[in-house]
């Protein structure tokens, strides 16, 4: 299988990026894992009983649509990251600007709100997600 390769187009700093769920799922055989460690104690308890690859029904506020999401996901998201204590000063870059997607839904964000929001330098953060090498499958939104 051929890697795709990634846009030709270099992202700027006005350029949306967040994590993009389906490219994680294809190059880290652990993802479910590294997410479940981000869960609160309420529900690491939950997950441990459930297992981490249930999907649940959800109605979309805005459209009353149901769709079925990804149950580990969608708690994270709309709970634990929600969480006092969820970020920390000393964290690395990676999993500052990770945790910044996960609380704010996944909503995208360019280097320069990421970095006006952790007080970071936003060239440093364009330079880290921009490269060859993804993390934590933070990549530029497709189509941008």
């Amino acid at each position: 299988m051929v890697p795709k390769s990634r846009s030709i187009i270099k992202p700027k700093l006005n350029s949306p990026f967040n994590i993009d769920f389906n490219w994680w799922k294809q190059h880290d055989r652990d993802w479910r894992v590294y997410l479940r460690s981000f869960l609160c104690e309420e529900h690491q308890r939950v997950f441990e009983a459930l297992g981490s690859d249930e999907v649940i029904d959800w109605v979309d506020p805005k459209t009353a649509e149901i769709k079925q999401v990804d149950g580990l996901q969608h708690i994270l998201i709309t709970h634990c990251a929600k969480q006092e204590g969820f970020f920390s000063r000393n964290m690395a870059l990676v999993d500052s600007v990770f945790r910044v997607f996960l609380s704010n839904g996944n909503k995208p964000l360019t280097p320069q709100e990421l970095g006006e929001m952790l007080n970071r330098p936003p060239e440093t953060i364009l330079k880290t997600f921009s490269g060859l090498r993804v993390y934590k499958g933070i990549r530029p939104v497709s189509g941008s």
